[in-house]
């Protein structure tokens, strides 16, 4: 028999990413996937730059200019800060997964971004010194 309350689920895809309802784990599995989307973006991003730099000696300096714009650093920090998170965080699931601080998940999700925003600051700090 089927149960009456529930709801066939019309908005597919999208669900995946609506925080309405969800408690902290919630968040951040929509936040890791967010990320992984992003992270997968950039990897086509960087292998299509590293094709463009095999054309010699011109296409690497003009390469080098071009990624000292605000727009690219900026970009930069979003792939340091959505790498630093998703690799955190699967930590966090991983050890979630197999029953490692489950009574305490919340914890370690505020700990993952508080290492975040740690790595970000240091990673941040260095860029700005290097440019």
């Amino acid at each position: 028999m089927e149960n009456p309350e529930k709801k066939p689920n019309t908005r597919g895809i999208w669900d995946w990413f609506d925080p309405r309802g969800r408690n902290v784990g919630g968040w951040g599995f929509i936040i890791n996937r967010i990320s992984a989307i992003g992270l997968t973006v950039y990897l086509y991003l960087h292998l299509v730059m590293l094709g463009k730099l095999a054309q010699g000696p011109e296409a690497y300096d003009s390469f080098i200019a071009f990624a000292k714009q605000p727009l690219i650093l900026f970009g930069e920090m979003l792939v340091i800060i959505g790498g630093i998170y998703h690799g955190l965080n699967g930590v966090r699931i991983a050890l979630n997964s197999f029953g490692v601080g489950v009574s305490t998940q919340k914890q370690l999700l505020y700990g993952v971004l508080g290492l975040t925003v740690i790595g970000t600051l240091i990673f941040g700090w260095r860029m700005l010194l290097a440019h």
